[in-house]
């Protein structure tokens, strides 16, 4: 399309995303992809492993990132109120329904999370640490505490990434997960090894995190295997796009242009899945995507604003389609 922004001069653009092989990646290939496609032909995009955590923030404010991308976005707002978003601005949120859940060996005598603090026989942990990047496990660790849990009192198994945890617990070598991403497969063979239960959190906890601005979510009965009824729990949804607030605008406006005009080339890539099992919420909606939890870069906000008006995605051939 002759209408399409282009950059006018050669760019070199450093992404960050994930461990490499999960979505945040494969959103930062999208978008660089899509940008090269539209930039001088020395442009060079680079895309830095990560974890999807607090270090996406940390990279944009050491300047060894001009895009990064972290999840949920309920973690952005407790970094601003930590004082760790000054001079950072957001391109987008790219959909991700997702929920932070406590499931236990059914054999446990215990109904919710508080109730763990009164159980006197071992409990082994399959979460995240809580180390200063890792979101699960800052969300976990504060989540415990809420609940009147003494974590010094469990045995944590510790795991950077959500898969190895479920397969700690699915294999019965922990009795008690925190985790995430509840949409993936290794969730369906929870109990393959022995039932499950899954804990409420309970209102402490819950109004705990929304003081913070961190909401609690429904994880709807059926959607895990032994669920019965439906769950409520801590919100673990979404990507969101951050940059710093002096990137170029005809970078910031580009990206931004290609997050809501090539989407459908995001979609396709998930398009193998139920809608309700896919990582990225597909269809993705621009405005949707407009409603950041911190300010839009100014270019960002322009992008949004013009293509308002002509917001279906470009059509062409898709790779994944």
């Amino acid at each position: 399309m002759t209408d399409e922004p282009r950059l006018a001069t050669p760019v070199t653009l450093h992404l960050r995303g994930d461990w490499g092989q999960a979505n945040m990646h494969r959103i930062c290939g999208w978008i660089a992809q899509e940008m090269g496609d539209r930039a001088p032909a020395e442009s060079r995009f680079a895309i830095w492993n990560g974890r999807g955590g607090l270090d996406a923030i940390t990279a944009l404010r050491e300047g060894s990132a001009d895009i990064s991308v972290m999840t949920p976005v309920a973690a952005v707002l407790t970094a601003g109120r930590a004082g760790r978003l000054e001079g950072l601005r957001a391109l987008g949120v790219l959909g991700r329904r997702d929920r932070l859940i406590v499931a236990a060996d059914a054999a446990l005598p215990v109904r919710s999370v508080a109730e763990l603090a009164h159980y006197t026989g071992k409990l082994i942990v399959a979460t995240a640490p809580d180390d200063g990047v890792n979101l699960i496990g800052y969300a976990a660790h504060k989540a415990l505490a809420l609940a009147g849990v003494d974590a010094d009192r469990l045995d944590f198994r510790y795991d950077e990434r959500p898969f190895p945890a479920l397969e700690r617990f699915t294999a019965g070598e922990a009795n008690v997960l925190i985790q995430e991403a509840i949409m993936t497969p290794p969730w369906q063979r929870l109990d393959r090894v022995r039932p499950v239960r899954y804990l409420p959190w309970g209102d402490e906890v819950l109004r705990g995190f929304a003081a913070e601005g961190w909401p609690s979510a429904v994880v709807e009965a059926g959607y895990l295997p032994g669920l019965t009824e439906d769950l409520r729990t801590l919100d673990f949804s979404d990507f969101v796009v951050l940059c710093r607030e002096e990137l170029a605008d005809d970078v910031a406006y580009l990206a931004t242009w290609c997050m809501v005009k090539t989407r459908r080339a995001l979609e396709a890539q998930y398009s193998h899945l139920p809608a309700d099992r896919s990582p990225v919420t597909r269809p993705l909606v621009p405005a949707d995507m407009a409603a950041t939890p911190l300010p839009l870069h100014p270019a960002a906000a322009r992008a949004y604003a013009e293509t308002a008006a002509s917001g279906d995605a470009l059509d062409g051939p898709l790779m994944w389609s």
